[in-house]
């Protein structure tokens, strides 16, 4: 075993040492203590006075404790520098009192505030001896563990200047500590008389009672374990109220020096020089067990007490927090608080720990990135506090109760459908997936799930992609995630331009596949298409003249560069950041080009959920918040991040939105995969950027739902690939149609309301003539002018295939939008000459050199006047009209003689 040795110098050293203390100790302390002595001499007056001159005032802090983010009424997770649950002094068990005032301060309802028979016994063996005793009394440990706390609290790194040396916090943090508790030399005997002057002042400002439960709150037992409720629920599983003998024992065995006694290490809580483990679990033998450690159990065997066995079971194991409890038990019996027959049931019971874990950190969440959001909204928002320390003490110090907006209906049905529908990572990309749910209405966030396994190793998550330390639903402030590229749901945001700009949904375009030559940007400059580029369609759709109602239903990227170009894109970026979207990053989308019209900048998926989600609360744009509540540990209320519902859109411009993007969950429209179909009406936009990032995003009247599956890193296809029998391009619709379905359920929805007439207005157009025209040309011409064409069947006409030789309706106006039906010629055509009064010869001739030659006398009247050949009185067809060249012709005559 080690061993602790000493110097016959450094002996002296501690004698002299003694010499001043006790000079000063041993008379001011009486003095301050028990006035009414009376002290004399000019050497006890001066110490006197350096003794008064000390501060004498310690006020306690609050006790650290660990912050616990809630959810409903189940614990999400717990964060702690140290892990406490404070107590009432009824709360502990007697016996616990028994054990600490009998081993660590006995004579503790007898002093007032400083035992100077344990002090100076202490100081004597300090000074002879290689062990170093305390001797510090109750109320002097406790003034010694507030002061050591208050430097946990308070520590804070220190940047290297040139007259300075920098130090991180925890090197802040253990040169305070040492400080507070330094025993050695001058400095420790400093300390002590200061901690004395301290202790002596609590007593006249607290009760013992107060005194002690104070310190049984605050004491460390080892690691992050402080406080006696904590300790015993972490090494025995109970309550401070239900320990027994033999574990207060230990407990108060523990606090002269919590680590080395701890009994949560089962390979050993002490290591010698060369590594070799001490205080271990049980092993079958007690041949490395210091005799002198566990005398008492040889004494009791010697006795006859216990046998050889019962003396190898109970000092097996944790064998120096044994010879610890042994020593509590010996003291406790002697100061009759238990019996013989006690003390020798609790020497033999070996230390059985029965541990109750202690996590903390998302890690052990249920829904970890919910968690880890949470996290980053505490550790960034100025309501825990105006500087990183404040907030990082309100993560970590401040024993607050923090009431999310998390529903666990909402998450097990986000999680279970991405666990069931998405892997964890895929070999040769950087895949991920997440989903976020929103209360509309409010901007309650109600789950966030993902598809990785959280953890804050980085070196983990580096070389193992199915886990992550970012949430991907989040930005680079909260979360880590600097968001994806959005797609087609971004074109929500030109919708609704469109429609403040007193556009209509049925107002016609030309979406079809061509280059857009400009577009105007009134904040950021002009946008203009110096090298013709064309911006293709989803699945190279050639495009067609459409409305925006059309547009949006097929996501049509043409229609919605047309109507861009009729906008200012300075204006959609107006909308873009009123309904509460921005990079990523935190910046301004400027809208400087035309792939932004389509979603080419980065956005969280919370952002997209809440600027959907306005649309679907009428116009009225919530904040996303994750915090209800916050609570103090007395239970009162703190102020919590500052989050707001206001107007952006009016409730008709929202309502003729929400109208559009109900056409893209019904019939033809992109989003029909993801609707639920379960009575709840739903709108929706889906998006996919450049093959490798995809969106589906829809809503009810109550809850929106945001779902990405893309690459988290890098730009590999999602599409031909499959994972868990679905593609990966397909996966965005089976999760949102879960988790939208799980929304509908438990928040319901009610019926969008009506669009606003004048915003589904169908208006007319000039229509052109081209009658004459080549149908490549009549069709280039109507598009243009904001039609659709069809080619019809052809019409008999002079005119050839390539040429028009008619159009319905006719030239004039119609519907904008409508479509123009056009028909070109057959080539048998021609126009009936007009050969009445002509004689029947000359008819007929006529008709013949026209190309009719199915020629016919279809009716004669005798009249004596008539030429003597016959005069034509009209034709069947008619003349001037058209007809095929084969159509029979009848002539209707006049004759003296009919045949």
């Amino acid at each position: 075993m080690p061993e602790n040795k000493r110097t016959a110098s450094g002996a002296l050293g501690g004698i002299l040492g003694l010499v001043g203390l006790s000079a000063v100790a041993g008379l001011l302390v009486t003095a301050a203590v028990t006035p009414a002595i009376a002290v004399s001499g000019a050497a006890a007056s001066s110490a006197i006075t350096i003794f008064d001159e000390m501060p004498s005032y310690l006020q306690p802090d609050e006790l650290m404790q660990p912050t616990t983010l809630m959810a409903g009424d189940r614990v999400l997770a717990k964060f702690y520098d140290q892990n406490r649950s404070p107590v009432t002094f009824e709360q502990i068990a007697p016996v616990m009192y028994d054990a600490v005032l009998s081993s660590e301060d006995p004579r503790y309802y007898q002093h007032g505030g400083v035992d100077l028979i344990g002090t100076t016994r202490a100081l004597l063996n300090n000074a002879a001896s290689g062990e170093t005793q305390g001797g510090s009394s109750i109320s002097q440990q406790y003034v010694k563990n507030v002061l050591v706390q208050r430097c946990e609290r308070d520590a804070k790194a220190v940047e290297a200047t040139e007259t300075t040396v920098g130090k991180t916090r925890d090197e802040a943090l253990q040169e305070c500590a040492s400080a507070a508790v330094q025993a050695d030399g001058p400095e420790g005997y400093q300390r002590k008389l200061q901690e004395m002057r301290y202790a002596i002042q609590l007593e006249k400002e607290y009760s013992k009672d107060q005194i002690l439960l104070g310190y049984l709150n605050i004491a460390n037992f080892g690691g992050v374990t402080y406080g006696i409720d904590a300790a015993a629920k972490r090494y025995f599983n109970v309550s401070a109220s239900e320990l027994n003998i033999g574990q207060s024992a230990v407990l108060a065995g523990m606090v002269q020096n919590p680590n080395r006694f701890r009994i949560d290490r089962p390979e050993g809580s002490i290591f010698d020089s060369d590594g070799t483990p001490y205080n271990k679990q049980p092993d079958g033998s007690i041949d490395d067990v210091d005799q002198s450690t566990i005398q008492a159990l040889y004494t009791l065997r010697d006795n006859g007490e216990i046998t050889q066995e019962q003396l190898v079971a109970a000092a097996d194991g944790y064998s120096e927090t044994k010879g610890r409890q042994l020593y509590v038990l010996s003291r406790m019996e002697a100061d009759g608080k238990i019996t013989h027959e006690q003390y020798v049931q609790y020497a033999i019971e070996p230390i059985t720990p029965n541990l109750s874990e202690t996590e903390q950190g998302c890690g052990s969440s249920g829904a970890a990135y919910f968690c880890q959001y949470v996290v980053s909204t505490i550790l960034n928002d100025p309501a825990f506090g105006a500087e990183t320390d404040d907030r990082v003490r309100a993560l970590r110090q401040d024993g607050l109760t923090i009431q999310t907006t998390l529903d666990w209906r909402m998450q097990d049905a986000a999680q279970n459908t991405m666990k069931e529908n998405t892997p964890e990572s895929i070999e040769g990309m950087k895949f991920g997936s997440t989903a976020v749910s929103l209360e509309a209405k409010t901007g309650r966030v109600l789950a966030i799930a993902q598809n990785t396994k959280f953890t804050q190793d980085r070196e983990l998550s580096e070389s193992d992609p199915s886990y992550n330390q970012i949430v991907f639903a989040g930005d680079s402030t909260n979360g880590g995630s600097i968001g994806f590229p959005v797609g087609s749901t971004f074109k929500l945001f030109t919708l609704v331009d469109w429609l403040e700009k007193g556009h209509s949904l049925n107002e016609s375009l030309n979406g079809r596949l061509r280059p857009v030559p400009n577009m105007t940007n009134s904040c950021a400059g002009n946008w203009v298409n110096q090298g013709g580029t064309v911006i293709n369609n989803f699945a190279r759709n050639p495009g067609y003249v459409g409305t925006p109602m059309m547009f949006t239903r097929d996501s049509l990227n043409t229609g919605y560069l047309a109507m861009a170009a009729e906008l200012d894109l300075c204006d959609i970026a107006k909308v873009v950041k009123k309904l509460g979207v921005t990079k990523g990053t935190g910046e301004d989308i400027e809208m400087r080009n035309a792939n932004e019209v389509i979603g080419s900048d980065n956005v969280s998926p919370l952002a997209m959920a809440g600027a959907f989600a306005t649309v679907a609360n009428g116009g009225t744009y919530c904040q996303p918040k994750v915090i209800d509540k916050v609570t103090t540990a007395d239970g009162e209320e703190r102020p919590i991040p500052e989050r707001t519902c206001e107007a952006a859109l009016t409730p008709e411009i929202a309502a003729t939105t929400a109208y559009a993007l109900q056409g893209v969950m019904q019939g033809q429209g992109t989003g029909v995969d993801a609707n639920p179909y379960d009575g709840t009406p739903v709108m929706g936009k889906t998006g996919t950027h450049e093959g490798f990032q995809t969106w589906m995003i829809e809503s009810s009247t109550n809850a929106t739902t945001a779902v990405w599956v893309g690459n988290w890193d890098g730009d590999k296809d999602l599409f031909g690939k499959y994972a868990k029998g679905n593609q990966l391009s397909s996966m965005r619709y089976v999760l949102a149609k879960d988790i939208q379905s799980a929304a509908n359920e438990f928040y319901g929805g009610d019926r969008f309301p009506d669009p606003v007439s004048n915003l589904l207005r169908t208006q007319q157009r000039d229509l052109p003539n081209v009658v004459g025209q080549s149908i490549d040309s009549a069709r280039s011409t109507l598009t243009g002018a904001g039609f659709r064409v069809t080619v019809g069947e052809p019409v008999d006409s002079a005119s050839g295939s390539d040429t028009v030789a008619a159009q319905s309706p006719n030239g004039g106006s119609a519907p904008a939008g409508s479509t123009i039906t056009i028909n070109p010629g057959n080539g048998q055509g021609g126009t009936v000459p007009n050969v009445d009064g002509q004689t029947v010869a000359a008819a007929r001739a006529a008709l013949a050199a026209a190309g009719y030659g199915n020629i016919s006398i279809g009716g004669c009247q005798r009249d004596a006047n008539a030429p003597a050949e016959g005069q034509v009185t009209g034709t069947n067809p008619a003349g001037g009209s058209s007809a095929n060249k084969s159509t029979p012709i009848a002539l209707s005559v006049v004759a003296k003689e009919c045949p």
